[in-house]
């Protein structure tokens, strides 16, 4: 069972007394007691101890300041003059106080209650430096008998962490609220993380739904996914192409995908990054581009027959006119003058309906069979232009 009377978190909040040189303004220290611990002194006479303690002050790897109760400086290791840019003798004429910035006696207090039962308390603060610069540091605070209590702070620099920490969460942002689908998988295809665009892809509500799937069961094609990760795997270069998928609605998509390897620090393999993009749409518009620039080239081509067949039917028709107007010798040859104008008429009218389609559709047609006088359907494909 925990033990009762262990010191809760605090949180305090320190007003900088900096101005201009400050850049951050405000001053959070966070005060985080850890489990109770039993002290155990040190073993040894006197001066075998004060040798010991002198060694171990050099060689710890933080910051280390020794103060009195209230605050003051009386002992440094070379990491804090590194870290502060002060020298010793400057280091040990300072307070805690010139060190944490926006730190008061309060913030003793909290510590004195704080490390009655614990046996160190964690500090987050900004300390200054003797240029005025500032570094958020991670504090370690211990009570330490010294022929009398003092309090011991270990400082270690965190900025480069908080800055690691500070881009992790904007590329988190950005990946989790990117159009398109990114989604991360092991070395076996199961899906570790996904962001909402990829769950909308796909018709789920949240991400949560697509944990732990297996990337293959989301495409139609598993044999070509299984490829890909394949080859992404063998080749560690990059694969990129269309694959088509398959919604929870049962609805197809063709989907454009990017997989590379996911590495982690020591460079090893150790699954799968995906970007996903939704090119349905798209597909769709081209098909509908393909299609209207088919329609404007057979219009095109409809319009220039039409350009050049005109002319000799204009003539056909004249000539016609001529026939039935010259005093020809023979009833026959006025008759088969004017079933020559009529079919010229007819010609005319087909030729007015070509030139005036403003949309390409067709159909079958049909054909005399040799011998019998019956008609029957073409051969499948035998298609002309629906007039």
């Amino acid at each position: 069972m925990a033990d009762q009377n262990s010191s809760r978190t605090i949180r305090i909040d320190l007003i900088s007394q900096i101005e201009s040189k400050s850049a951050q303004g405000k001053r959070v220290v966070v005060v985080s007691p850890t489990a109770r611990h039993r002290r155990v002194r040190g073993e040894g006479g006197p001066s075998e101890r004060g040798h010991f303690f002198s060694e171990l002050l050099q060689n710890v790897y933080d910051a280390t300041l020794i103060t009195d109760l209230k605050g003051r400086i009386v002992d440094v290791n070379i990491r804090a003059i590194e870290f502060l840019l002060y020298d010793r003798e400057e280091i040990c004429r300072m307070s805690l106080f010139d060190i944490i910035s926006g730190s008061d006696p309060t913030l003793l207090d909290s510590l004195f209650r704080n490390l009655e039962n614990e046996r160190f308390t964690l500090i987050e603060a900004y300390c200054v430096r003797k240029d005025g610069s500032y570094f958020s540091s991670e504090i370690a605070v211990n009570k330490i008998d010294l022929g009398g209590p003092h309090l011991c702070f270990f400082l270690r620099d965190i900025t480069i962490r908080l800055q690691t920490e500070e881009m992790l969460r904007t590329e988190h942002n950005a990946i989790q609220n990117a159009d398109s689908g990114i989604a991360v998988a092991n070395v076996a295809g199961v899906l570790e993380y996904a962001n909402a665009a990829t769950a909308r892809m796909w018709g789920h509500e949240t991400a949560d739904a697509l944990a732990n799937l297996d990337v293959r069961t989301l495409f139609a094609d598993r044999a070509k996914v299984e490829d890909v990760l394949r080859s992404v795997l063998e080749t560690g270069e990059t694969w990129s192409g269309e694959l088509p998928a398959k919604r929870i609605d049962g609805e197809t998509m063709d989907v454009h995908v990017s997989a590379v390897c996911n590495r982690n620090t020591d460079g090893a393999v150790v699954g799968f990054v995906f970007s996903l993009v939704d090119i349905s749409d798209r597909k769709r518009a081209e098909a509908a581009m393909r299609e209207s620039e088919r329609q404007r080239v057979m219009l095109e081509s409809i319009g220039a027959a039409c350009h050049h067949m005109s002319q000799p039917v204009t003539m056909l028709l004249t000539n016609f006119e001529l026939m039935q107007k010259m005093n020809f010798s023979g009833e026959r040859m006025a008759e088969l003058a004017g079933i020559s104008r009529e079919a010229a008429k007819t010609l005319g009218g087909i030729l007015h309906r070509l030139n005036t389609v403003d949309t390409y559709r067709t159909t079958e047609y049909t054909r005399e069979a040799p011998g019998n006088g019956e008609t029957e359907q073409g051969p499948a494909g035998s298609r002309i232009l629906e007039l």
